[in-house]
């Protein structure tokens, strides 16, 4: 019996859906489609749309059996409220109105997380080997619009991901540096998190505090950024060699690599450190350039078992896709 497979990843930005139909136990894929999230005043208008185009396309008269959505929002009994969208999304109202017998909605980094396990070597750079432990810990973060997190619990037969909020902890500054650059945005926001630091307007953040502030830069006439300039202050560090841009990317990869290797602490994640999310493989010859790693590995008396812990970049955009399809994939069996 032929299944039909439906699968998304939900942003307030942009919306991709996609579709598979599992035929003899072989799953074949159809194309992703993708929306612009603020065109549509729900979810439901454009699952409507795209299950009208995707059964016109196909020629396909199999109703989906299973569907499962990563979403950029907390996750609460099934409901969510998109964190940057006036939409809010429930699995069992989906189940209904679209007869799909089996609705699930992940936290994009829950989903993200999930998709590792399918992930092929040519969607990973390694910056650090170490010595995988089985069945031990994973961490999967990731820095972008938000600054996402999630653990991968060995269960059984298989990892399990659980979502967090641990992109809401505190900052925690490890150099002078970092400390006068705490006390410069707690001027400004009070409360300092690691999202403020390494996601969304993090990297104009530090642009502007180095300008300000680092005496080595006092002589170079000042550059006026927007709230959110990352991809402007990338585009001058890597083609003009600009110098405050690119110390704010050495700076951004030392925080961004401190922070990795606390979660990986946290978490003894000796199976693995995964780094996801838009900005890393962007600045990848930044971050390989060896700060982030000195910056992980830096834990005192824990800095050999940090050298252990196999670190890598997933390069693959579309990880939280592949997670919502391999949950669909669960659900429909």
């Amino acid at each position: 019996m032929n299944k039909r497979l439906i699968y998304g990843d939900i942003g307030g930005t942009k919306t991709l859906l996609q579709s598979a139909e599992i035929m003899n136990g072989v799953v074949k894929e159809h194309g992703v489609h993708r929306y612009h999230s603020s065109d549509y005043k729900s979810f439901s208008d454009i699952l409507g749309d795209f299950l009208d185009k995707s059964g016109d396309v196909h020629q396909t008269d199999c109703k989906p059996a299973a569907a499962c959505f990563a979403v950029a929002g907390p996750v609460v009994n099934q409901r969510v409220q998109l964190t940057n969208l006036t939409w809010q999304i429930d699995a069992a109202e989906i189940s209904e109105v679209f007869s799909i017998p089996s609705v699930k909605l992940l936290n994009d980094f829950e989903a993200a997380a999930s998709g590792v396990e399918i992930l092929s070597p040519d969607d990973l750079v390694t910056l650090q080997e170490g010595h995988a432990q089985p069945k031990a810990m994973r961490v999967v973060l990731g820095a972008g619009t938000g600054m996402g997190v999630a653990w991968l619990v060995w269960q059984e037969d298989g990892y399990r991901p659980v979502s967090t909020e641990a992109g809401h902890i505190d900052f925690a500054p490890t150099t002078d540096l970092q400390i006068q650059l705490l006390e410069s945005l707690q001027k400004k926001f009070h409360h300092v998190s690691v999202e403020r630091v390494l996601s969304g307007a993090g990297l104009t953040h530090l642009f502007n505090f180095l300008q300000a502030s680092a005496a080595e830069f006092t002589n170079l006439m000042a550059i006026q950024m927007d709230e959110d300039s990352g991809a402007a202050i990338t585009a001058l560090a890597i083609e003009q060699n600009h110098p405050v841009a690119i110390r704010s990317l050495e700076l951004f990869a030392e925080i961004y690599g401190a922070y990795a290797g606390n979660l990986a602490l946290a978490g003894l994640c000796r199976n693995g450190v995964y780094i996801a999310g838009g900005i890393a493989p962007r600045i990848m010859n930044t971050i390989q350039a060896g700060g982030f790693m000195r910056a992980f590995c830096d834990k005192g008396r824990f800095a050999e078992l940090m050298r252990e812990i196999p670190v890598r970049i997933i390069t693959n955009p579309g990880v939280s896709l592949l997670g919502a399809k391999r949950e669909a994939q669960i659900l429909s069996r």
